[in-house]
């Protein structure tokens, strides 16, 4: 927001107790700090691209703006102090392609842009959408397609195939996210259509995002693809109820590598990316996540993004 392996809806929170721990290793996923990532080599060609305060350093500094966790792109390991999932595990591999160090940072999801302006991350790793708005601030390698989807209580006839179909629901989503922007235009739309307006709520947490839709207290909750997928395949009762591309209708969103506009640093990304695509590597932390469907056949530059306006 990835290997659908079974999960437990304690795990998805991530607030990090060792009921969760012990959750996660009784369903077979791989929670401990030992992760064993798939591995990859260093790139001379994308290495040669860092400006030299970064290879000389030899560490790279990496932003994951996922809290206390949102499983399966980035939460803690059993020990409650591991950064483990799909967002660390490019990382590392873009890292290695680098022949740095990679050293994950973990903060909330708005100082998380807070780091990338003051320069203290060199990357963001942390499902990170392509927007023409961040494009004004910030320069972006892609790896990984986009999409949003919707999820409610299973059982339900109520389906979201597009703006209208959110009139008159409460619906949760992440505060400055662009799954947020897509549901506030439709929201808007909808209103001067003379349709009933939804009700946006926000969460600071997914357990309490999790205990307002299996109370009924909100309808849906509107989030990352692969968390939505790891949730229904997990919880048993959820599902799934409309997926759409996170750069809205008419363009496939793209999540992506990103860094402060003109540091220097984005092109060896690019590279760094594009190696672990052709060996193959990519490809296995991908499929490790159970998210190969949203794999890309080439690292792009700040390729066309979410609109500014609907």
């Amino acid at each position: 927001m990835k290997r659908l392996l079974v999960l437990s809806l304690a795990l998805l929170t991530l607030a990090g107790c060792g009921a969760q721990a012990t959750a996660a290793s009784d369903t077979g996923v791989n929670a401990s700090a030992e992760q064993n990532r798939v591995t990859t080599t260093r790139s001379d060609a994308a290495a040669a691209l860092l400006p030299a305060k970064v290879r000389d350093r030899g560490t790279l500094i990496v932003g994951g703006g996922f809290g206390s966790g949102s499983v399966p792109l980035g939460f803690y390991a059993d020990d409650n102090k591991t950064p483990i999932g799909l967002e660390v595990d490019i990382a590392y591999l873009v890292a290695e392609a680098l022949g740095l160090k990679p050293e994950i940072e973990v903060t909330s999801w708005e100082n998380l842009f807070v780091g990338l302006d003051s320069g203290r991350y060199d990357v963001g790793f942390s499902n990170i959408t392509v927007t023409e708005k961040r494009k004004q601030k910030y320069d972006f390698a892609t790896y990984r397609k986009d999409d949003i989807a919707f999820e409610a209580k299973k059982g339900g006839s109520w389906r979201v195939a597009g703006g209208k179909d959110i009139a008159g629901k409460t619906i949760a989503v992440g505060s400055g996210t662009n799954q947020e922007k897509i549901l506030v235009d439709w929201n808007e739309a909808n209103v001067k259509a003379g349709l009933p307006a939804a009700t946006i709520k926000y969460f600071q947490k997914n357990t309490d995002t999790y205990l307002a839709l299996s109370s009924g207290r909100i309808d849906a909750y509107l989030g990352p693809n692969p968390s939505i997928a790891y949730h229904v395949k997990t919880s048993g009762e959820i599902e799934t109820i409309g997926k759409f591309s996170g750069a809205g209708p008419t363009l496939q969103g793209l999540i992506a590598a990103t860094t402060k506009k003109d540091d220097g640093l984005v092109k060896a990304y690019q590279a760094a990316l594009n190696a672990v695509i052709a060996d193959g590597s990519y490809a296995n932390v991908l499929a490790r996540w159970n998210v190969s469907n949203e794999a890309v056949s080439t690292s792009e530059i700040n390729p066309p993004g979410l609109q500014l306006t609907s």
